[in-house]
């Protein structure tokens, strides 16, 4: 695999981990302090940008591995050959 396409496919990886981490946080109630953001209609909508961005530094961080198994496992394919 050309070192560009290997460095994409991390990336990808890693940011499908990010998304993955995101919801995690939202389900356990991550950020949603009343009053957290001052209140207001926004509130929710920054709480959504901070976990979101905690998501992110925890997957470039390593996360819980989910990108790195992602990663082999689709690096592994793709150098088998393999298209199912």
């Amino acid at each position: 695999m050309p070192p560009d396409a290997e460095a994409r496919l991390r990336q990808a990886a890693v940011d499908l981990e990010a998304s993955f981490l995101a919801e995690m946080l939202k389900q356990a109630k991550f950020g949603e302090a009343r009053g957290a953001f001052g209140g207001g209609a926004g509130e929710e909508q920054f709480a959504s940008f901070l976990r979101l961005e905690h998501a992110r530094q925890m997957a470039a961080s390593g996360g819980i591995g989910l990108a790195e198994n992602l990663f082999r496992s689709l690096a592994a394919r793709h150098q088998g050959g393999g298209s199912s």
